[in-house]
Formats: C-alpha cells, sequence, structure tokens
C-alpha cells in the first residue's frame, strides 16, 4: 500500500507542474496558446484516434506544449519514432526533449510550417494534429496553415484541430475539402470540439 501511494504520490506532481507551465506561459504570451491548462485526457484521446497507427509515415504534432495530446497519440498505438514535434516555445521544446527522446522535436514557427519542416521529413505526414489556438488567428494566416499542412500531407490524410469555438476554426466550405466534427466534448474544461480536415 505505501509503494502504491508513492508512486501516485510521484506522478500528481508532472501534472501541477505542467499545469504550472502552461499558465506562466500562456500569461506570457497569450496567443501564442491555443490553451490555459493542457489539454484533457478524453480531448485527447478523441484526436489521437482519428491516426492511422498502421502506417509508418511521420505524424506531426503542431503546438504539442506538455506532451497531453502526445502522451494519448503514443497510448493509442502511435510508434514515438514516428512523431515529429513542432513547438515554438523552448522551455517546452526541453520537456518534450526530455519526455520523448525518440520523437523528433523541431523548435520553429507552425504558422511558418514548410520553413520550420524542409529538412525534416523523409515522407509525407500520415497526419497533422493541432493544438494551436488558430482562432485567435486572422483568416488568412488559417488559411496559409491548412494550405502548408496539406502540402505536407499524404492524399487523404487528416488534419487533425481542437477548438473551444462553437465555430469551425477553418470554414467548412473550402473546396476541395473534406470536413467532420466529433461530438462536443462537454467533459472538457471548458468543451471543445475535434475537427478533422481532409483533402479530396
Amino acid at each position: 500500500m505505501p509503494l502504491q501511494l508513492s508512486a501516485r504520490a510521484s506522478k500528481k506532481p508532472l501534472r501541477l507542474d505542467d499545469e504550472v507551465r502552461f499558465l506562466r506561459s500562456w500569461i506570457e504570451k497569450p496567443l501564442h496558446m491555443g490553451a490555459v491548462m493542457p489539454s484533457g485526457r478524453i480531448l485527447a484521446r478523441t484526436m489521437a484516434q482519428y491516426v492511422d497507427v498502421g502506417s509508418s509515415d511521420p505524424v506531426i504534432e503542431l503546438g504539442p506544449g506538455t506532451g497531453a495530446i502526445t502522451n494519448a497519440l503514443i497510448e493509442h498505438g502511435v510508434d514515438q519514432k514516428r512523431l515529429v514535434l513542432v513547438e515554438y516555445d523552448p522551455g517546452f521544446c526541453a520537456l518534450l526533449r526530455d519526455r520523448y527522446p525518440q520523437a523528433t522535436v523541431v523548435q520553429g514557427d507552425a504558422y511558418t510550417l514548410r520553413d520550420s519542416l524542409w529538412n525534416v521529413l523523409s515522407a509525407r505526414a500520415s497526419a497533422i494534429v493541432s493544438g494551436l489556438p488558430l482562432v485567435t488567428k486572422p483568416m488568412l494566416t488559417r488559411l496559409k496553415l491548412i494550405r502548408d499542412a496539406f502540402a505536407t500531407l499524404a492524399p487523404g490524410a487528416p488534419f487533425v484541430q481542437f477548438t473551444y469555438s462553437v465555430v469551425p476554426p477553418i470554414p467548412k466550405s473550402l473546396p476541395g475539402i473534406s470536413t467532420e466534427a466529433s461530438e462536443r466534448i462537454w467533459m472538457n474544461l471548458p468543451p471543445a470540439r475535434v475537427w478533422v480536415y481532409r483533402k479530396r
């Protein structure tokens, strides 16, 4: 029993540390952060389920922060070696390299995706999973990101994005792009929805 308690106690500070890191980064740069706290487990699992675990091609995560969605991807069955984590914050990059030593961590700006990944990928990505705060960006910035994302993705591969907003972060009416959405995830704080975009 004491052993179980100590194991549980050793896990709690990690989560609290992550929340403190997020809150500090949000206070310093609120428009760069997708959330005040790391994504909830149900939201992260919902995003991960759209990723094909049978492929060997890269999975790109944009704005992984402390790795809440990264964990869900690994638990879903994505090999850590397939992960390419694009993170702007150098402190989060150091944390991600420590936690996921087999993943490729790229310190770069996801909104200039081609520049950030130009010498990183050896194959087209099988999925892009994004925790970026898209709704805080002008529509032209969002459209440029989705265009650059589809240039990086294999045909038909998903671009997976969550949002707390009630409207989609990328318009549903874009020509040549199919859109689907999850049910609203009420258990997440704040409630969120996952949007999935594929180029037809």
